[in-house]
């Protein structure tokens, strides 16, 4: 052997009882379990011994987990330690969300692209952090495999086709049906994206331009990810005002289309959605019931995440960056947009009125205007002696569209009914960029096992582990990832049950967690002694045959 495990608490990934073992790694792979015989401490079939042996007495041994709503779409090629992720123990990301990133494009695309979500990745115009080198889906791909001079990149990633990009490829910023043509275009590039490796396809239908689609228009694209086993994962129409409605859309549409649907931070918020968990899990149990394939996702806090440009209404965001901007300058426009805010409840910001002491700026592109950061607008405003509505134009007019917020419009009940559900799964939504960005970047799955697990008993060990890595990995139709059997990758994460913690708070967003010593990849401790290693491991893992598998890796059947 490799390496030997000595003596771990083997949580693994199924929600089973844990069990005391040795687990020996050749390879990469888990070669040999040795688990402690019934009643004693002799294990059966006696020691594993190897080139190295690492006491993990004390420490749980779980798989690697998997983010199953991660925004590192630069990140992975911009930064080779990402700590954010590696320290929390995720092996695996699943990048391309929200529909909007940076393949398929032409160059008009992918100079659009860039400007929209700035405040998601960085990557504007005039970044050069990054070589955008690639076109297409599988030369993306290829990128990430070549990660920093051909050694990798940090964890391993797998990738969704970004509707709202194949539309502005296609259609353009138009609010408008597509044509016959524009939709073939369309389908020609989800099925080229699924046979590079994309793995399903997702959608922003809160953000331009992919909200401009209709149903019958995702149906026919949702169709085509279907033929090739893949899923799709909406970030459906609105969390607010008509959240159940949107839920319901979504789960119609995929089981017309025939698609699996993986429902992307799938929570219930602002006022009207309070205590209502219950009815958007009673929905799901319906079409479960009656043969639909759900999943979802949820990160374990209250308060999203996204851009301030995503608050105003679609028809003012027609047309991309530039016009936005002419919008948000011309008297007119500006004060029809803050009716919109303010008053009727733009479908940006969910059908709700906007509540300004509730969007609190995390983020700013342009260094100037960072005394903005960490202040709700309404805070801002006051200090510079003017109405809400003023701050926030005057910032989006000034930082170009740039600025992220935290949006602070949760329900803590909700959170922790959904996060029980039977086809609930993790997802940080972890945005990177900002001077204060929200801490689900750097400690979703520690405050998954710390707190909600351990401290407040929402879900047992074994099942919150479950829910991190076994069931996304049968969602991603991974083969031989996600649990701790013999001949799976060796993929994994060793941490202390009595002190993994989330270290990230909303103070302090970038902390490191605690209680987490070791991180493996392809058996290649990534994380040691509670360190970041200089091992690349990560590679992107593609659909291949039916089956997801890393490029150059076999699927195991």
């Amino acid at each position: 052997m490799d390496l030997v495990l000595r003596d771990a608490r083997v949580i693994d990934g199924t929600g089973g009882p844990s069990y005391r073992a040795d687990v020996g790694i050749t390879d990469g792979r888990i070669a040999a379990i040795r688990k402690e015989a019934d009643g004693g401490a002799r294990l059966t079939g006696g020691r594993l011994t190897g080139a190295q042996v690492l006491d993990a007495d004390g420490l749980a041994l779980s798989p690697g987990f998997i983010d199953m709503h991660a925004h590192s779409d630069l990140a992975l090629l911009r930064d080779p330690d990402h700590s954010a992720k590696a320290a929390q123990g995720v092996t695996l990301e699943v990048i391309g969300q929200d529909g909007l990133s940076y393949a398929p494009v032409d160059d008009a695309t992918l100079a659009q692209v860039r400007r929209a979500i700035t405040g998601w990745n960085g990557g504007a115009p005039e970044d050069t952090s990054v070589d955008f080198d690639w076109r297409t889906v599988g030369e993306y791909l290829d990128r990430l495999d070549h990660g920093f001079d051909g050694r990798g990149i940090a964890v391993n990633a797998a990738y969704l086709i970004p509707q709202g990009t194949v539309r502005m490829y296609a259609v353009g910023w138009d609010d408008r049906p597509a044509t016959e043509a524009e939709l073939a275009r369309m389908k020609r590039l989800v099925a080229e994206s699924m046979e590079q490796g994309a793995v399903g396809m997702s959608s922003g239908l809160t953000y331009t331009p992919g909200m401009y689609a209709d149903d019958a228009e995702l149906t026919e694209l949702c169709r085509v990810v279907a033929e090739y086993g893949g899923y799709y994962c909406p970030h459906h129409r609105s969390y607010g005002a008509g959240a159940l409605q949107a839920y319901e859309e979504m789960v119609t549409l995929t089981r017309h289309a025939g698609c699996a649907l993986h429902l992307a931070h799938a929570t219930m918020n602002f006022g009207v959605n309070k205590g209502r968990a219950p009815e958007l899990l009673a929905l799901l149990d319906r079409a479960l019931d009656a043969g639909a394939d759900i999943s979802l996702d949820t990160y374990p806090y209250t308060p999203g995440c996204t851009t301030l440009v995503a608050m105003l209404p679609s028809w003012a965001s027609e047309g991309g960056p530039d016009p936005i901007l002419e919008r948000l300058r011309d008297e007119a426009a500006a004060e029809r947009i803050r009716h919109h805010l303010e008053v009727v409840g733009s479908d940006g910001c969910h059908g709700v009125p906007i509540e300004w002491d509730t969007i609190e700026i995390s983020g700013v592109s342009v260094p100037e205007l960072a005394d903005h950061v960490g202040r709700t607008v309404a805070e801002s405003a006051r200090a510079r002696g003017e109405t809400p509505w003023t701050t926030a134009r005057r910032l989006l007019i000034e930082d170009r569209l740039g600025s992220t917020i935290l949006q602070h419009v949760g329900h803590e009940e909700n959170v922790r009914a959904i996060m029980r559900h039977r086809v609930h799964t993790g997802g940080s939504d972890g945005i990177l960029q900002g001077a204060k960005p929200h801490p689900r970047a750097y400690g979703t799955f520690p405050h998954y096992l710390g707190r909600y697990a351990r401290d407040l008993g929402v879900l047992s060990l074994e099942e919150c582990v479950a829910h991190l890595t076994g069931r996304p990995a049968t969602r991603l139709r991974l083969p031989d990832r996600g649990l701790i059997h013999e001949g799976y990758r060796a993929d994994l994460v060793l941490f202390d049950p009595t002190t993994v913690a989330a270290g990230a708070t909303f103070a302090s967003p970038r902390a490191l967690p605690v209680g987490i010593p070791h991180v493996l990849i392809d058996g290649r401790f990534t994380i040691k002694n509670g360190h970041r290693t200089d091992v690349l491991a990560g590679r992107s893992v593609r659909r291949s045959a039916g089956a997801v598998a890393p490029r150059g890796g076999s699927v195991r059947r």
